[in-house]
């Protein structure tokens, strides 16, 4: 049992293990860019993590190729421009509006427009069926109000 013990404590390391990107920078407004860009930037595998939250090998490749052309003195919008051209709007976590993603900018509020419709129809149904039956009632003649209250005799006993 000790033996066990032992072979797992001296296990538990290596799964623990994790690797911790480095990267030299020349000034600090090109390590704020680097963050700002592997922040914004979808990581193609993890579906919604950013680069710099993913430890798939994918996202070390692009943070490896974001840092590669912030050396060349690429700037944002031609890393992203790189990016998209890739992977597509997918990397991106705030995709333009075009006709591609119509529905993604705008489905959210249609959908809720035609729920606040369907509420507001049914609720104008329920209103006038209710009305409906407090005016059936006061329109009832004496006699008809005695079959009523007859059949709904009956219908209890049974």
């Amino acid at each position: 049992m000790k033996q066990l013990l032992a072979l797992i404590l001296l296990c538990l390391p290596l799964s623990l293990q994790a690797a911790i990107d480095t990267y030299e920078f020349d000034d600090e407004a090109t390590r704020e860019r680097f963050k700002q860009l592997t922040f914004e930037l979808r990581c193609p595998k993890c579906q919604n993590q950013n680069l710099q939250d993913s430890n798939s090998p994918i996202a070390a490749d692009l943070r490896n190729e974001v840092y590669k052309m912030l050396r060349e003195g690429n700037d944002n919008d031609e890393i992203v421009d790189f990016m998209v051209a890739r992977y597509g709007d997918f990397v991106l976590y705030r995709p333009p509006v075009n006709q591609m993603t119509y529905l993604l900018w705008y489905g959210p509020f249609v959908l809720v427009v035609i729920g606040l419709l369907v509420m507001f129809a049914l609720s104008r149904k329920r209103k006038k069926v209710s009305d409906e039956g407090e005016d059936l009632e006061s329109h009832l003649s004496n006699d008809e109000e005695q079959r009523l209250k007859k059949i709904l005799d009956e219908g209890a006993d049974k």
